[in-house]
Parts: C-alpha cells; sequence; structure tokens
C-alpha cells in the first residue's frame, strides 16, 4: 500500500476539520498532531518516506512559523527516524508490550479484542472476519438451545482463551498461504483445527464447520495427485453419516473410493485409504440396505448387498467378508430364495469358524436353524446346531455355548420334547454362569422354567381330558402339595395326613401348658 497517495488527502482532511472549527495550533500542537498522524499510518502499514503529510501542515500559512518551514527537510528526517524505531520495536515484541502512546493499553480489553485487533493490525482481515462469525454462531447456538441444554452450561468461545489462541494462529497461516496461492498449507492449517484442535465432543460443530472448509480448500489443490481431495470425501462421508444422510455420505465414499484406487497412500495408523474407503462403502451399503428392506424392497436390498461383500472382499478384512455374507443371506431369505440364503450363509459359517467368532457363528447357524425349520427339515436343522455345539465345546466359547443350547432347547420345546428342552437349556444356564453375565443368567433361567413348565402341563393336561376319578384325585393332591409333578394319591393322601396329626397335636400341647 503505497502512503503518497493517501496521505495528503487525509492531511487536507484534518486541516479543514481545524479551519472549520477555529482551532489554531500552537507550534509544539502542530508538532503533536504531525506525530500523532504519522503514527496512526505507519501502525496501519503505510509507507512514509514518500508522503508528504506535512505539507499541508508546514506550508506557508498563518499558523505555521517560518523558522518550522526552514528546518522541514531536517523536521522530517528525525519524524521518519523515530516512527521507523517504533514500528521496529513493536514488531520486535510482537504487540505484546506498549502498544502505542496514542491507544487504549490492552489490558483493558477483552482477550478476544485484543486478539482481534493483533489480527487487523497484521493485516488477516479474512481472519477476524471468520474468528467474528465462529463466535456469532456459538452465540447463536446457544440461544436456540436454551437454557438447561448441555451447551448452554458450556463456556463460549469468547471466554476460553486456548481456543482463542488456537483460531488465530491456524486462521491466520491458513490466511497467508491462501495469499500466497498454497492451498495445500490452507488446507493442512483448516485440518489441524478440525481434527486435533476441536477434537472434543463439545466442539463437534466447530470440527464439522473446519472439514467443510477443508473440503472446499481440497477442490483447489492440483499437485498431490487428489490425495487431500479424497481425505476429504472421507470426512464428509463421516460427518453425513452421523448426521442421518446416508445417500449423501455413500456419494462421498464412493468418490473417496475412485479417488484411491490402485494407489498406496496410507493414514496414520498405517491403513490404506483404499482399505478404508472399502471398509466405509460396505458399511453405508449395509446400511441402506436395512432401509430398503424395512420398506419390503428385497431386491434391491440384494443389489445393495451385493456390492457390500464386494468391497468387504476388496477390503480384505474377513470379519467384514463374514458380516457382508451373513446380511446378503438375511435378505435372500426374506425375499423367498432360501437356497441361495443357506449356500451363502455356509460361507458366512466358514469364514466365522476360522475367526472364532462365537457371535457371528450363533448369528449364522440360528439363520441356519431358522430356515431349515421353515422348509420342515427339523433333522438338518438338529444336526447344524449339534455340530455348533460341539465347536464351541471344543474351543471353549462360552458364549457360543449358551446360543446352541438354547437353539437346541427352542427346537425340542417347539417339538414337544419339554425334557430334552429342559436339558439344553440347562446347560446353557451353566455356560452362562462361567460367563458371569447375570443377565444371561437370567435370560436361561426363564427358559429352563418354561421348559419345565410345558413339562408339567403334560401330565397336568392328560388328567383333565381322563375326566375319571382317579385322575381327579392326582389333580386334587396336585394342588394341595404343589409338587413338580402330580404324583401317586395315595401317597399325596398319607402326606397330609400326618400333616393334620401335627397340627392337632401342636395345638394340644398348646392347650396343655395354658
Amino acid at each position: 500500500m503505497g502512503g503518497g497517495g493517501v496521505f495528503p488527502s487525509v492531511s487536507l482532511f484534518y486541516q479543514l476539520q481545524l479551519e472549520n472549527t477555529g482551532i489554531y495550533l500552537t507550534h509544539f500542537q502542530c508538532i503533536d498532531w504531525y506525530l500523532l498522524t504519522v503514527a496512526i499510518f505507519t501502525s496501519l502499514g503505510y509507507d512514509i518516506r514518500n508522503c508528504i503529510l506535512a505539507e499541508r501542515f508546514l506550508s506557508r500559512g498563518k499558523n505555521t512559523p517560518s523558522w518550522l518551514l526552514n528546518c522541514r527537510g531536517l523536521f522530517l528526517k528525525a519524524v521518519l527516524a523515530i516512527c521507523t524505531y517504533w514500528v521496529r520495536w513493536r514488531t520486535e515484541y510482537r504487540f505484546k508490550g506498549l502498544k502505542s502512546l496514542f491507544l487504549i493499553p490492552s489490558n483493558r480489553n477483552s482477550y478476544k479484542k485484543n486478539i482481534c485487533i493483533d489480527m487487523l493490525r497484521q493485516g488477516y482481515h479474512k481472519s477476524f472476519s471468520e474468528l467474528f462469525t465462529l463466535i456469532q454462531k456459538w452465540n447463536a447456538l446457544r440461544e436456540a438451545a436454551g437454557p438447561g441444554s448441555a451447551i448452554w452450561q458450556q463456556k463460549s468461545l469468547e471466554e476460553q482463551p486456548d481456543k482463542l489462541d488456537q483460531l488465530c494462529h491456524f486462521l491466520t497461516r491458513a490466511e497467508a498461504a491462501q495469499r500466497a496461492g498454497h492451498y495445500e498449507e490452507v488446507y493442512d492449517n483448516q485440518l489441524n483445527l478440525a481434527y486435533y484442535c476441536f477434537s472434543d465432543p463439545e466442539d463437534k460443530w466447530l470440527s464439522n464447520y473446519f472439514y467443510e472448509q477443508c473440503f472446499n480448500t481440497a477442490q483447489l489443490i492440483k499437485i498431490d495427485g487428489g490425495k487431500r481431495e479424497a481425505q476429504a470425501h472421507a470426512n464428509m462421508g463421516l460427518i453425513s453419516e452421523e448426521q442421518g444422510h446416508v445417500m449423501k455420505a455413500a456419494e462421498h465414499y464412493e468418490v473417496f473410493y475412485q479417488l484411491t484406487e490402485g494407489l498406496t497412500w496410507k493414514d496414520e495408523i498405517g491403513h490404506t485409504y483404499n482399505s478404508l474407503a472399502c471398509e466405509h462403502l460396505w458399511r453405508i451399503y449395509t446400511l441402506l440396505a436395512d432401509k430398503m428392506l424395512e420398506n419390503k424392497e428385497h431386491q434391491q436390498a440384494i443389489k445393495t448387498l451385493i456390492k457390500a461383500l464386494k468391497m468387504a472382499k476388496e477390503g480384505g478384512d474377513k470379519m467384514m467378508e463374514g458380516e457382508a455374507a451373513y446380511y446378503l443371506s438375511l435378505a435372500y431369505h426374506f425375499a423367498g430364495e432360501q437356497q441361495t440364503a443357506l449356500s451363502i450363509l455356509n460361507t458366512s459359517v466358514k469364514i466365522f469358524t476360522a475367526l472364532c467368532d462365537s457371535a457371528g457363528l450363533g448369528r449364522a447357524y440360528a439363520a441356519i436353524a431358522e430356515i431349515l425349520v421353515s422348509q420342515g427339515k427339523a433333522a438338518e436343522t438338529m444336526k447344524y446346531l449339534g455340530e455348533f455345539k460341539k465347536v464351541a465345546e471344543n474351543t471353549h466359547l462360552s458364549q457360543s455355548l449358551v446360543d446352541a443350547c438354547v437353539l437346541l432347547g427352542n427346537i425340542y420345546n417347539e417339538r414337544g420334547k419339554y425334557s430334552e428342552a429342559f436339558e439344553y437349556f440347562s446347560q446353557a444356564s451353566e455356560a452362562a454362569k462361567a460367563l458371569n453375565n447375570l443377565p444371561l443368567v437370567d435370560e436361561t433361567k426363564t427358559y429352563c422354567g418354561i421348559a419345565k413348565a410345558h413339562k408339567l402341563m403334560v401330565a397336568f393336561n392328560s388328567h383333565i381330558e381322563a375326566e375319571d376319578p382317579v385322575s381327579l384325585k392326582y389333580l386334587l393332591a396336585w394342588k394341595e402339595n404343589r409338587s413338580d409333578m402330580c404324583t401317586d394319591p395315595l401317597t399325596v393322601g398319607k402326606t397330609l395326613v400326618m400333616k393334620h396329626i401335627r397340627a392337632v397335636l401342636s395345638s394340644m400341647v398348646k392347650s396343655f401348658f395354658l
């Protein structure tokens, strides 16, 4: 910014103001006014070496002494030296000391105001505007949430000096890089704010804001082969997924996959970007298919899950592949294609067995059992579950053993074999105790109670259906005794007689002592 063309008009403005108000400066006041004007424009970064600011004040006029005109050149040189030294001193101490004799001391301002002033003094007007906008946005979010909300209890940005420092530091660096056309540096500074500086849950909105800024900046970078653009799409996909915009997230992940296909870029953990893209796509395709199945769009869900299985295989993660196969088999099952579902389920069983994934095995075997039962193939169902139980016992997988025994118990219970069902439920209960899982223990005990009740109902119903005096005696005896089974009425009768004798003897003894 050149100062030569600006200062004369400013000088004229001040002279006119003085003349219009009838103020006449003394010799020393004239010098002070000149120093003040030069100091102000020097602090704003103007070059005062070529300015003719003093021309109006130090020209031939009624208020200007002749001796001052004679030493005008020497006077200007002295002022130039003083102002130059003053500017250098302020730059060296980075505005942390006394800022100016003509300015209000910084300790009278808030921390936010001092930072904003420093930004403007250094010429970072865009950073100042962005910081001010973020503060206003936070205040608007707080007001919208209202008293009692989580954000209402938090400190505002204005009251958090550390965050203000981070914002000032990285925003100004990003602005300087943008002026130089180094957009990769702009991106890196914005990413630092999004990923490192504001990673706390309470700063999620700030993090998302800077991820969006990263995404916009990444479109301008042409020298890194698209690496930062791919990273930006991945981050925007995660944000969209968290906000429930599944389709939008899928679009970002697909671009992420396309930009990383065949490349070896890795993140800080060592995962390749392409494997991360495969994982994101597998997950988002599964979510999309789940919504399709809820809407009975079976064929569309199958197509989407086939893509999910492809991504899982390409990503090289066997766990993902097993899960993808399992979900695809369910889609075929819901669509009525049972044989295809069984074939894919067998694939997932092999994968889960190799991974020793008891949870996956349990879900896969449960799905197989459900399909086989619907086809009336109870014997084949029992065979699969028996193999599952053996695997669980041999590998000491208590959770798998619980799952297998519960499934077997349910099948026997449905077939009316309540004694066998009770046996398997009891085994499940013992395995649950080994896990120290109290909710699971309670659940298996409930299964045991159901099987026991069903077993009791068989004898009870048989006596009801008989409709003879003997059966009636059995039922009455059971009603009095409430034993597990309806026992012999003669035995129960003897027991009741003995109870009656004891009661009579007890009352006689009491009356004797009274």
